[in-house]
């Protein structure tokens, strides 16, 4: 007789925000105008204090402009397994680029590299993040949902 897996069930709350605080990469979904999803990996921190997830990017990018356009966006970071995962839902908001080396956009960029890509040179960091006109985007989360394997979450 073969002992079927169980179901995947729903994640509480808190297991998701465990869950985007064990991770550093997601997909970042973005309302393109024709209407269809646009997908893109991206390096995030999570804040579950303030429901907050930042990101920061270029401000040439794809995902700045649907966003400045449509700020409704989602994340999605996978768990364990193939069946968990959790995604976080809300409205994104996009700073202006980082404009002087050290300003407030500069060290959130900072913070939210930090743990991934610690920068040996901060100084050096934050003039690269103002050359690449680089900027941040919140994701104010209204809504999570996932799943996991097994017992328990």
């Amino acid at each position: 007789m073969t002992q079927q897996a169980p179901p995947p069930r729903s994640l509480s709350d808190g297991a998701l925000s465990e869950l985007l605080a064990a991770q550093r990469f997601g997909t970042l979904a973005t309302v393109k105008r024709s209407g269809h999803p646009h997908l893109t990996t991206m390096l995030y921190a999570w804040d579950p204090g303030e429901r907050i997830v930042r990101f920061f990017t270029t401000a040439d990018r794809a995902k700045v402009k649907h966003l400045r356009r449509d700020p409704r966006a989602a994340l999605h970071v996978p768990g364990g397994d193939v069946w968990s995962f959790a995604v976080a839902e809300g409205e994104a908001e996009v700073s202006e680029p980082t404009a002087a080396p050290g300003d407030a956009v500069g060290r959130e960029i900072l913070e939210v590299a930090r743990g991934f890509d610690a920068p040996e040179d901060e100084q050096a960091f934050l003039e690269r993040m103002v050359a690449e006109r680089r900027l941040v985007v919140r994701l104010k989360v209204d809504r999570l949902y996932g799943t996991a394997l097994g017992s328990g979450g």
